[in-house]
């Protein structure tokens, strides 16, 4: 099993001289190909600058991440892009745009994309959407969504560019439990049919059971 993600001694602060404010401290984390890693650990422990770092949305200067064979720390943008390129998000809030149709939504992700057509933009997208169950609300707006089947719309979005990675912070924090289960079981059984790696970060301990390893931040501090 290959190595997906590996951070080493990493470190991270906010501010400067008195002000500054360790966050990360000499974090080592590996997560191989196809594993599914919960992160769990109490608010304020780091977890989102973690998995920010890691899925090149945040610049980190002192340590080792390693992503998809890419050293993003001091890297350049056109490595960290590369990365997200190969990285799928999901967030608590969904970030769906409300002006769009869910159908709509999915397919914005493939605009990052080269080499598909508006119509297999489209098409790809409408059947991930069923295969997450939203077969009959592709013309449906956020507005006229349930908040599961809205996470569902932004796990679609996540997985319909066939991403290496999946990274997911508090995914179901705002889901009831049943709807918080489903759709972190059909992002593993999706994920699980091609191989992505995803790590999840959570309070919710509903959804534990899902994972291959869990692993605590707390404090900056990685535990197993």
């Amino acid at each position: 099993m290959s190595t997906m993600i590996e951070a080493q001694n990493l470190n991270f602060s906010y501010g400067s001289g008195e002000l500054q404010q360790k966050v990360l401290k000499s974090v080592n984390l590996a997560i191989g190909e196809g594993e599914i890693v919960i992160m769990t650990g109490p608010s304020g422990s780091g977890k989102t600058t973690l998995l920010t770092i890691i899925g090149g949305l945040r610049h980190a200067e002192d340590g080792s991440v390693v992503v998809l064979k890419k050293q993003l720390v001091g890297s350049q943008e056109q490595t960290k892009v590369e990365v997200r390129q190969q990285t799928g998000y999901i967030f608590q809030q969904h970030n769906l745009l409300k002006s769009l149709t869910a159908l709509q939504n999915v397919s914005m992700a493939l605009e990052l994309h080269n080499g598909f057509t508006e119509k297999e933009r489209l098409q790809r997208s409408a059947d991930m959407l069923v295969s997450v169950g939203l077969g009959d609300r592709l013309d449906h707006k956020p507005d006229q969504l349930s908040g599961g089947q809205r996470q569902r719309v932004s796990i679609a979005r996540a997985l319909v560019g066939n991403p290496k990675i999946v990274l997911a912070d508090e995914p179901t924090a705002s889901l009831d439990k049943q709807s918080g289960h489903e759709a972190v079981n059909i992002l593993k059984q999706l994920a699980q049919d091609s191989g992505t790696t995803i790590l999840l970060v959570t309070h919710d301990y509903r959804i534990l059971d899902v994972a291959d390893r869990i692993v605590e931040l707390e404090d900056g501090i990685i535990k197993t």
